[in-house]
Parts: C-alpha cells; sequence; structure tokens
C-alpha cells in the first residue's frame, strides 16, 4: 500500500504545481558534449560505439517513441514489443515472463535467451531466461519510458554480453522537456484501475529531475474473481550538467502484482494441418482462467522443508529496489561514459498449468479405479457429488500449481568505455575501448503441488476430491499431491553467482560515403553455487511421509510428500571464456539512401538452462566439454534504408545460424541443437498531412540442422516459428483527434518440433481514439483485440488428440479501456 500511497501523493502534488514546467527550459545532456544535430538525421545509440544517423550506420534498428507507445494503452510490455519490426514475441502470460526472439534464433523454452532486455542500456537481468523469471518480470512500460530502441544482429553482439541475436532498450525520459502529465485509466469491460503520472522540470540551470510511475488495481484482463492486478513502481532520476558532460543518478521501486495465465483447455479437432478450434461450454479461452477464489492457496513444503501455504492471489509478484550511476565527460578530445546499477529483485512467481483433462467418469476412473466418484472440495457445492454434464462440458482436469520463489534475482552492472574520433586523411577514425562488470546471482526455489478440478468459466473453478469404490478419498481438500504429481521432480534450489568481466573495443573509419568498421569483445564468466534437489540423482527418493492436515492420519497424497534433500547439495564450480567478433560496411550511396553488409558472432553464456542436466557434474560441479558452457550464432545480413521527406522503408536479408543448450516442456526435456534461419525484415513508414502509416513484415525460413539427443528431429522445422509475422499502425491526426489501429498478426506454425499439428495463425487489431477537447486535456479509448479474435501462442499437443480435448496459451479477449488525461 506505500507505493499506491505514494504515488497519489506525487500525482495530486503535480497536479497542484504545473506552473514550474511551463516557465522552465532544460537542455539534454548532449547539448554540451556534442554539436547539434541536422534535423534530418535520425539518431540511434543503443548497441553502438557512437550515435550517429541510421543511414550511416551498417546496422538493422527500429524505435518507438512514448507518444505512440502511450496510443497503444497501458499494456504488458510484451504486448508492446511485438509492435515492432523484426521481433518475435510470445505474450499472454500476463504482465512479464514472455517470450522474445528475433530472425528464426530458438525459442525451445521461455525468457529472452539471444536478446538482452535493457533498462537505460543496461540489463534488467543478465540472463533473460530464468526459469519463470525472465528480464521483463522487472520492467514496466510507463510515463517515464521516454522510447524503445531495438537492434537486430550487427554490433550487439560486441557492446552487451549475452545478447548476440540483438538488444531491446527501454529509454527513460530525463526531464530535458519541461513538464508532465496525469492519467486516470479504468477499464471499461474488464476490470483494471490505473493511474499514472510524471513530471519532470529544472531544479537549478544546470540541475534537473524527472519523476515518474503508476499503480494499478482490479481482476485483470481474464474472469479470475478476486483481485489480480495490485501494484506498481516509482522511477526518479537528477541530472547535473556541466560544461563538457553530465552526471545523472537514477533510482527504481518496484512492488507490483498480477495474475497469471497459462494454457487452458479447449475443443481440438480436424485433422493435423487443418484443426478446428473452438471454446468449451462455459470455457471462454479467451477470456476465462483456471484461477478462482475456490482454489486453495498452495500447499506444499517449502524451501527449507516446512509446510507453507501461498496465496493464489500473489501471482507474478516481483520486487525491485535500484540504484544507478550514468556519466558522460569530454576529456582532451576523449568521450569517457560510465554506466552502474545495483539492484535487488527478488519475487514470487505462481503457474497454474494444465496436466490431463477427461469426463467425469474417466477422469474419477484414472485416479480411484472403477467405480469411482468425484464431488466438490471447494465452492458454493463443497460435498455435493459432481454430475456428469458438468458446466455443461462434464469435463475435470488435474493441474499443477508451480510456485517459484526468487530469493534473489540481485544484479550488479558497471559498463565503462572511452570513445576518440581522429581525422584521418580525408575521414574520421572512431575508436572505442571498455570493460563490462557484472555479477547476477540466482537463488530460487522451485515449489510444487497438484490440484483436481472442474473446467469452469467466470472465476468459479471449483477443486475436486477423488473417492474409490470403496469410498476411500483418494485426495485430500482438492489437493492430488503436494508436489509434481506424487513424485519430487522439479523440486529445487538453485543458488548460484555469476561473474561476468568482458573488455570490448571497435574501431569505425567515415570517409566520404562509406563507413567501414569492426568491433570485439571476450567474455569472461565465473560461475560458482550449490544446487540441491532429488532428481540430481543419489539422493534417496525425495518422497517422505508427511501430516499435512495434522489431523493425525495420513491420506494417500500425504503418503507421497516431495521434499528437499537440503544436507546433500552439489556443487557449481565452473568458468568459461568466449569471444564475439562483428565487422560492417555502410555505403550512403545518396543523401536519401544507404546499403550495408555486416558479419557477427556473438556467444550467450548457458545459465540455468544446463543446471540439474548431466552438463554439470554433480561431484565437483565442473562442465567438461567447453562446448556445452555457452552458445554461439552467426549472423550474414545486408540491407538497404532510404529516408526522404516524409517516407521510410528499410530492408534486411539475413542468414543466421545458432547453437542452443536448453529444456522443453518445463525442463522435463533436455535439448542440444543447432539451428539455421534465413529470411528478410522490412519496414517502413508513411506521411502526408494528418495521415501516417508505419508497418514492418519480416520473413522466416527456419531449420533444425541437428538434434544431438534426437536425431528423429534434424531437418524439422522448430515450433512456433511462423513463416511471416507483421505489423501496421495507420492513423489520423488532427488538432483536436487522433484516431487509428495497429494490427499485428503472424502466420501458421508448428504446435511441436515432430512437425505435425499446424497452429493457425492469427491477426489482431488494437483500434485507438484520442480526442483532446480542451487544451492539456486528452480522453483516450482502446480496444485491444477489437475483433475478440482467437489465437495461440502455444498448443501443448503435437497431434489432435482423440478426445478432442486441447490445451494452449491463447491471446486475451477483447478488452476496452477510456483514459482521462491532464498535461501540465
Amino acid at each position: 500500500m506505500k507505493l499506491r500511497y505514494l504515488l497519489l501523493a506525487f500525482a495530486a502534488s503535480c497536479a497542484a504545481t504545473p506552473a514550474l514546467a511551463q516557465t522552465e527550459t532544460a537542455p539534454k545532456e548532449t547539448d554540451a558534449a556534442k554539436p547539434a544535430k541536422p534535423a534530418t538525421q535520425d539518431v540511434f545509440s543503443t548497441g553502438v560505439a557512437k550515435g550517429r544517423d541510421r543511414l550511416d550506420s551498417a546496422t538493422s534498428t527500429s524505435a518507438l517513441k512514448a507518444s505512440e507507445i502511450e496510443k497503444l494503452g497501458p499494456r504488458p510490455l510484451g504486448d508492446i514489443l511485438r509492435t515492432m519490426p523484426g521481433l518475435r514475441v510470445e505474450s499472454a502470460i500476463g504482465e512479464g515472463n514472455a517470450n522474445y526472439t528475433v530472425r528464426g534464433l530458438p525459442l525451445a523454452a521461455g525468457g529472452s535467451k539471444y536478446m538482452q532486455l535493457q533498462e537505460d542500456g543496461l540489463p534488467a537481468l543478465e540472463f533473460g531466461d530464468f526459469f519463470n523469471f525472465g528480464g521483463d518480470v522487472f520492467l514496466r512500460a510507463d510515463f517515464n519510458l521516454a522510447a524503445v530502441e531495438s537492434i537486430r544482429g550487427g554490433s550487439a553482439s560486441t557492446f552487451a554480453s549475452d545478447s548476440p541475436g540483438g538488444l531491446i532498450n527501454l529509454i527513460s525520459k530525463t526531464g530535458d522537456q519541461p513538464g508532465g502529465a496525469v492519467q486516470v485509466t479504468r477499464g471499461l469491460d474488464y476490470g483494471e484501475n490505473r493511474i499514472d503520472a510524471d513530471y519532470g522540470a529544472k531544479f537549478s540551470e544546470n540541475l534537473r529531475f524527472h519523476v515518474g510511475g503508476f499503480y494499478r488495481w482490479g481482476e485483470g484482463p481474464r474472469e479470475i474473481g478476486f483481485t489480480g492486478y495490485r501494484g506498481g513502481q516509482i522511477k526518479f532520476n537528477v541530472t547535473r550538467q556541466f560544461s563538457n558532460g553530465y552526471i545523472r543518478l537514477n533510482a527504481k521501486y518496484l512492488d507490483d502484482r498480477s495474475p497469471t495465465f497459462a494454457p487452458y483447455y479447449f475443443k481440438l479437432t480436424g485433422t493435423d494441418a487443418n484443426p478446428v478450434i473452438a471454446n468449451l461450454a462455459n470455457f471462454d479461452i479467451r477470456s476465462d482462467s483456471v484461477l478462482s477464489p475456490n482454489i486453495s492457496p498452495v500447499t506444499t513444503l517449502d524451501g527449507k522443508n516446512q509446510l507453507h501455504r501461498f496465496p493464489v492471489k500473489d501471482g507474478m509478484h516481483p520486487k525491485s529496489k535500484s540504484i544507478g550511476l550514468e556519466a558522460q565527460f569530454d576529456f582532451g578530445g576523449w568521450t569517457i561514459s560510465e554506466k552502474a546499477r545495483f539492484s535487488k529483485n527478488s519475487g514470487d512467481f505462481l503457474r497454474v498449468f494444465a496436466n490431463s483433462a477427461d469426463t467425469v467418469a474417466n477422469f474419477a476412473a484414472s485416479q480411484g479405479g472403477a467405480g469411482a466418484t468425484a464431488r466438490y472440495a471447494t465452492g458454493p457445492k463443497a460435498g455435493q457429488l459432481v454430475p456428469a454434464n458438468a458446466n455443461g462440458n462434464g469435463l475435470l482436469a488435474l493441474y499443477y500449481m508451480a510456485e517459484t520463489r526468487a530469493r534473489s534475482l540481485d544484479n550488479f552492472t558497471n559498463d565503462l568505455r572511452a570513445t576518440r574520433v581522429w581525422g584521418v586523411g580525408k575521414g574520421k577514425l572512431t575508436m572505442t575501448a571498455g570493460v563490462y562488470k557484472a555479477i547476477q546471482t540466482l537463488n530460487s526455489e522451485w515449489l510444487h503441488s497438484a490440484i483436481d478440478v472442474d473446467v469452469a468459466g467466470n472465476g468459479e473453478t471449483a477443486m475436486v476430491n477423488i473417492f474409490n469404490a470403496a469410498g476411500v478419498a483418494q485426495t485430500q481438500d482438492g489437493f492430488y499431491a503436494y508436489g509434481r504429481g506424487r513424485s519430487s521432480k522439479f523440486r529445487r534450489i538453485f543458488d548460484v553467482k555469476y561473474d561476468v568481466t568482458a573488455p570490448y573495443g571497435s574501431v569505425n573509419y567515415h570517409v566520404g560515403k562509406v563507413a567501414i568498421g569492426g568491433s570485439l569483445r571476450y567474455d569472461i564468466g565465473k560461475v560458482r553455487g550449490s544446487l540441491y534437489g532429488a532428481d540430481l540423482g543419489g539422493r534417496g527418493t525425495g518422497l517422505i511421509s508427511y501430516d499435512v492436515n495434522g489431523d493425525g492420519t495420513l491420506s494417500v497424497p500425504e503418503r507421497s510428500v516431495a521434499w528437499l534433500p537440503l544436507s546433500q547439495p552439489a556443487p557449481v564450480n565452473y568458468d568459461y571464456g568466449y569471444l564475439s567478433y562483428s565487422a560492417g560496411i555502410n555505403y550512403r550511396v545518396a543523401e536519401p539512401f544507404s546499403l550495408f553488409a555486416r558479419y557477427s558472432k556473438g556467444g550467450r553464456a548457458n545459465a540455468d538452462k544446463i543446471l540439474f542436466t548431466p552438463v554439470v557434474s554433480t561431484t565437483d560441479g565442473s562442465v567438461a566439454n567447453d562446448s556445452d558452457k555457452y552458445d554461439a550464432v552467426r549472423q550474414l545480413e545486408g540491407g538497404f534504408k532510404f529516408r526522404k521527406g516524409g517516407a521510410n522503408f528499410n530492408a534486411t536479408a539475413f542468414l543466421a545460424h545458432a547453437d542452443d543448450h536448453n529444456v522443453l516442456n518445463g525442463s522435463a526435456n533436455q535439448t542440444i541443437r543447432s539451428y539455421r534461419a534465413y529470411g528478410l525484415e522490412m519496414e517502413g513508414g508513411f506521411r502526408r498531412g494528418a495521415f501516417s502509416i508505419t508497418a514492418g513484415a519480416t520473413y522466416t525460413k527456419a531449420k533444425i540442422t541437428e538434434d544431438k539427443l534426437d536425431s528423429t528431429l534434424t531437418g524439422k522445422e522448430p515450433r512456433h516459428q511462423p513463416a511471416w509475422a507483421f505489423e501496421a499502425t495507420p492513423q489520423f491526426e488532427t488538432k483536436h483527434f487522433t484516431v487509428g489501429a495497429n494490427v499485428v498478426g503472424l502466420t501458421s506454425s508448428y504446435a511441436q518440433d515432430s512437425n505435425l499439428l499446424r497452429m493457425p495463425g492469427f491477426t489482431v487489431v488494437n483500434a485507438f481514439l484520442q480526442v483532446r477537447p480542451l487544451p492539456r486535456v486528452q480522453l483516450m479509448l482502446n480496444a485491444n483485440n477489437l475483433f475478440d479474435k482467437i489465437g495461440f501462442f502455444e498448443i501443448s499437443q503435437s497431434t489432435v488428440p482423440a478426445n478432442g480435448i486441447g490445451s494452449g496459451r491463447a491471446i486475451n479477449g477483447r478488452t476496452i479501456s477510456g483514459s482521462l488525461r491532464y498535461d501540465f
């Protein structure tokens, strides 16, 4: 509640003191350190040695400004990034933990393995694909955001660690544009209430600040029957300008709770090549959820083997406190820049995901044998028999409750670099040298339970007990097991620290129409720590008898309770090192047109995806083969860029080869693979008068070139890889109103690597209307998924099932919000 009151007070004070913002102007930090840029230039700074016009840079880049982001409404970061050209984003899981990739690079598991998510040029987490805690879990889009920049391939591999595929950088406002805004948003057909506010101004002639944040509460975009959203963030920075540079301090406090959504059940019939998808009776895959007030807390033994109950309402609950320093100064022809940040990160992540479903009779028999029956364990019908036609669909289901606790995901990063430009001949030689340091902790617990439920929408899911023919309960209060099934599988503790040091440098020579350059980086990593879990082998079954409800007797689930062998840790103790490099050439054919080509090789250290696998010795913690310690990505790209007047168009052809150590299906199956992908990225924009449009499309053809553990998959197309992904945003803007739509879509892809079931493609239209009836006042209406389409990012089955019941993670249905904004 502290954050809510703090933000409310801040918003009120902003609204009461607009005069300060109107009467002062603040120079940008670049005003003193660099000459002004011509208005025709479009400067890009992420993942490069020195910010320069895109037409003079041999890179493939995109940017999304705050004014365009705001038109999309208050949405999860993954949904916003889906609108950027070249990126492939699988969202719909909730506020964070979406999946990100680019150019056909593997998306075998979750998170963002090959693309690093940054905030103001430093990573949110060093590794963006930690199990259940991707980098976006600790990032939020609000009024603090000035722009989002992305670089795909190219020098991303050498100007950041563990980012061979590219970078996504969220850039914060710094008060260089005085003023601010307060906005109140309410869901008109779903449960969300939100307050956003920000304010920037000058303390004095050379001292400025910016502060902003949001707070929200409500049920969320799906029917869950309780308050799923509660929390927000606040960010602050202060900048001191000097004659030769600037220094900036920044801070962030995030404490946000939101529901998470996983694969749910639907009708899946037809053929593998042409599946037929429909909702079950009384369960809409677009708007319903297994979450409900009738679901008991996750009851399990915790990381200390003590009984604990984790409320379902906690959902995804990240906490982050960070403080940082940024500075840039010119000395004797050198530009010295320094960025440092420490973030104290922790939190909980609850996922309730589907395992199996069947008719009431078949489901009961699968757990209790012939003649078994089912009775409601919770909800208004507790104690009653579950009828054969329950909820009109007649189904019961087994769900796993995965409670992941991040005791510490603390992250320290420091990036120090020096750049100098020399006049050499008729051109300019730019040289950069730097050193990067990162310390990333991973202290997390994996805890599980398993529950039996009915398949009911409208936030009314109830837990169910199963009884055998003799009337003996096979479950307890709706719990089938106090683990992931009646086993110790995936009950784990990770307690590991990653220490990364990376020197890097680059050289670029620009003469006339030609710019040619290259860069190198060498990453050195030390990995130390301990692992706990019976599935490490040689540590017993990981199961004990435990009287969970304290009634003095042991029920069937209580005879197989998962626990952790805390006295038998396995060490983690290995070092790694890898070289990354990139070289490119850019030819400015004419003022509006340039050509470029680039070849890059980058690496990505394998973090938790090789832990609890045979790759890491459970005896001494070593990794025998250097090739298992990191994965390499090699990319060849070339293209052209055009910009003239109100039109621009960029196209990049690419060929990528990648290695991948990963795990699939909730870490059940280890994979060691090589991939190849080629294709074409295109993006452009056009403006004439009040009308404008931006658009992008990516064609990708990918395949698994070698699967070292399952040769039958060699030559297959990777799952979830559409041939085409596209987006477009047409809009019409006048002084008094803006109307437009963002259209995002993708074509079909295979549900699994076996290449049997074809997952249908889909297109979503998100419409917006802004009306400005008075100066500084704006009313906004947003409709996400305007036509209420069904679309899937994930289907669990590899083929159409005989019983016609599938499970998958679908996009949210239509949600409409209204906002009132006041600028000052």
